[in-house]
């Protein structure tokens, strides 16, 4: 077993690379709470090229060494995973020379996404000296700061103060960011966002000038300025659809327990957040997988256990869930971040339901404030009975 400040470090990073969900939680209570504050949110979503293949090997086991306390044995067997690989290139039946591959560490592994969280770790520092939020998630980084509309232009300015020190430092070690690729976008109310628009529409950020968006996309999901996720909605509904309208071509070729397995799958991981649109997708996936008419599928679909399950999944259960799981076991087995955000809520007498288990669930301005998983996972874990808080 790894025995080192590593172990906990690259679990950690490992299990949250492996939960977009617990990720966009985190930084999405960040640019609710700015918001309840009476404050627009600014966010920029860096783009690194190439990041996983310019990564230096000695810089990174040194770092692992020195930052990490990886040393002996284990230093060694992480040196003979990343150094004496070789690459070619391969156009059908044509393939180039072999050559050493001298950087970089393998994408599509479990050590990759760890390995390239270690390397650039140290980059937080350089962002929370200019005080300006960040998430990374491999190698996703968001740079978030909360913006008082009526003197915008000094939050930006710090921004890009912020984006040329973090270019910099990438640029010492090997990584290249890309500023005429990333994206930025202000988050906020009507009357906040129509102040921000009055002092700027453009932010410079790694030396090149962005155009503030009305919407980008984020660990696969669209964030638009108000936060309403119509826009994800349809993409969601329109994928559901193509993948149903895919269903209906092989129905014929499976069981029925297969489709139904095939179109639980379709619908779970694709609509198992909102809306009213996703009712249509829920609708007619049914139908085509039980081949019946669409009032019978819907009765049809209401019996299913399975499809009762993965169609009813709202962001609040999510919430739960996450809340759950972080209160019920030991924090370096799930995701610290969100670990932080729940306060247990200690009774000022002894009562009889003192040993549930509750959460202090702060109050809010706004009705988009209660969305913050701060606030919607201590209001949904506290409406639960007692008896499952024990």
């Amino acid at each position: 077993m790894l025995e080192s400040p590593l172990y906990s470090e690259l679990q950690s990073a490992y299990r949250k690379g492996h939960s977009t969900e617990m990720a966009l939680l985190h930084m999405l209570n960040g640019v609710y709470a700015a918001v309840d504050s009476k404050r627009a949110a600014f966010l920029v979503a860096l783009d690194i090229s190439a990041a996983f293949d310019t990564i230096r090997h000695s810089l990174l086991l040194s770092r692992l060494e020195t930052d990490y306390g990886v040393h002996s044995t284990v230093l060694s067997w992480l040196e003979s995973y990343l150094t004496g690989r070789q690459q070619i290139v391969k156009q059908g039946r044509h393939s180039s020379a072999s050559s050493p591959c001298t950087a970089g560490v393998p994408q599509g592994s479990v050590l990759g996404p760890l390995l390239f969280t270690a390397y650039v770790a140290p980059i937080g520092r350089v962002i929370e000296s200019f005080n300006i939020g960040y998430h990374q998630f491999a190698d996703d980084t968001k740079l978030f700061v909360a913006v008082d509309t009526p003197d915008t232009l000094t939050s930006l300015s710090r921004m890009t103060e912020c984006s040329n020190a973090v270019q910099r430092r990438f640029l010492e070690n090997d990584l290249l960011l890309n500023g005429s690729k990333s994206e930025a976008i202000m988050i906020g109310t009507t009357v906040q966002l129509k102040s921000a628009d009055a002092a700027t529409t453009t932010v410079s950020i790694a030396g090149a000038s962005l155009p503030i968006l009305k919407e980008l996309k984020s660990l696969g999901v669209i964030l638009d300025d108000h936060l309403r996720f119509d826009r994800h909605v349809r993409a969601v509904v329109k994928a559901c659809a193509y993948h149903t309208h895919a269903l209906r071509h092989v129905r014929h070729l499976l069981t029925t327990e297969l489709a139904t397995t095939i179109a639980c799958s379709i619908v779970a991981t694709r609509c198992s957040t909102m809306l009213q649109k996703r009712h249509w997708t829920s609708f007619n996936a049914p139908r085509i997988t039980w081949r019946v008419s669409s009032h019978a599928a819907r009765d049809a679909a209401a019996r299913s256990h399975c499809w009762n399950r993965c169609t009813s999944f709202p962001f609040a259960n999510a919430a739960s869930t996450a809340g759950y799981s972080d209160l019920q076991g030991p924090i370096d087995r799930h995701a610290g971040y969100l670990h932080s955000l729940l306060i247990p809520r200690a009774p000022a007498r002894s009562l009889r339901s003192g040993s549930a288990k509750r959460l202090i669930a702060p109050l809010t301005r706004t009705v988009i404030g209660s969305r913050a998983f701060s606030i919607a996972a201590p209001t949904v874990w506290n409406a639960l009975p007692s008896t499952l808080l024990v």
